[in-house]
């Protein structure tokens, strides 16, 4: 029902040129007013607190829609910070989520490529395992460079850091995480989806290119790519659950990161030439799904995290350590 009603929403308002407005500078309140007044900010907070009060498991299909249609503003990190804040009130506005926030030798505490960075109102960090409520109006933001990049550097003084507001912080990198594996996911749906069809309607040598065996094999490659990612990230989204565990996490980022080179540079080559524009909509997606690829950590950084918790387990074999642990 929830994941109808926002699909509705974003299907009407996040359109191809509402992106790319508010990536050139854009306001996103029109946007993102709607997904607030309709109450989906609160899907995971809890029914005393005003909430639905759901569990990961039933959310997971919104935050892949987040992806699929490349949602320009922080709406899934919103969501996921009142799980974590849990009897503190959020604020109003954005929030975004700072997993791997650096205390420095002044006191002052920087954020490095912060998702949606540039136009979050707030920041919910994780520093050395405490959890901050950050105003990032006070913070000096940094943008990547990157063209049409929402992420940005956050960096705020001692004096701006306040106290923290749970001993949770910890939980802000594994659900940030969670969440970028979510929209990864999403992602590779989307640009799978516009790859076949273009395949089929792209005609030479009088036929669509999609039924020749060499593109249908890549299109198979793809598939397979995509849907493992898809089975990977809800490993992170367990029923009962309200924040996702770490081992299940690690996975489901490190699979669906690993995917994305061979989907995106497939989905590029068999568009050709039209694909590397930035005026056609293929970029909006292969572009942030690097950019989600490397957030968090790569594959490399989760992959390690599995591969250390597997050597201090007593198991006798990796498939009884994934039932055990991760599954």
């Amino acid at each position: 029902m929830f994941t109808e009603a926002i699909e509705a929403i974003l299907v009407d308002q996040c359109t191809p040129a509402a992106i790319r407005a508010i990536e050139n500078g854009g306001s996103a309140a029109a946007l993102w007013k709607s997904l607030a007044d309709n109450g989906f900010l609160e899907l995971m907070a809890s029914e005393d607190a005003g909430g639905a009060g759901l569990d990961l498991d039933a959310v997971f299909p919104i935050f892949v829609a987040f992806g699929r249609h490349a949602v320009p503003v922080p709406v899934a990190q919103s969501i996921a910070a009142r799980a974590l804040l849990r009897d503190v009130a959020a604020p109003e506005g954005m929030v975004t989520l700072v997993g791997h926030a650096l205390r420095n030798t002044n006191g002052s505490v920087s954020g490095s490529n912060v998702a949606f960075g540039s136009i979050a109102d707030f920041a919910l960090a994780n520093i050395d395992g405490q959890l901050a409520l950050l105003d990032c109006k006070k913070a000096e933001r940094t943008a990547t460079g990157v063209r049409g990049s929402l992420v940005a550097s956050l960096r705020w003084t001692k004096d701006a850091v306040g106290t923290p507001v749970g001993d949770n912080g910890n939980g802000v990198a594994v659900f940030s995480a969670a969440l970028h594996a979510a929209a990864m996911a999403g992602a590779m749906e989307r640009l799978f989806a516009m790859t076949l069809g273009y395949c089929n309607d792209r005609v030479q040598f009088g036929k669509a290119i999609g039924k020749f065996q060499a593109i249908q094999h890549q299109l198979s490659v793809m598939a397979e790519h995509v849907a493992c990612a898809g089975v990977a990230a809800e490993l992170a989204f367990k029923a009962g659950a309200k924040v996702p565990a770490l081992l299940a996490t690690a996975t489901a980022k490190s699979r669906t990161s690993a995917s994305v080179p061979l989907v995106a540079s497939t989905a590029h080559a068999l568009h050709g030439a039209i694909g590397v524009t930035e005026e056609f909509d293929l970029q909006l997606y292969s572009r942030r799904l690097h950019e989600w690829r490397m957030a968090d950590g790569s594959e490399a950084y989760w992959n390690r995290i599995v591969g250390e918790a597997l050597l201090v387990h007593s198991v006798p074999s990796v498939l009884q350590f994934a039932m055990e642990e991760i599954l």
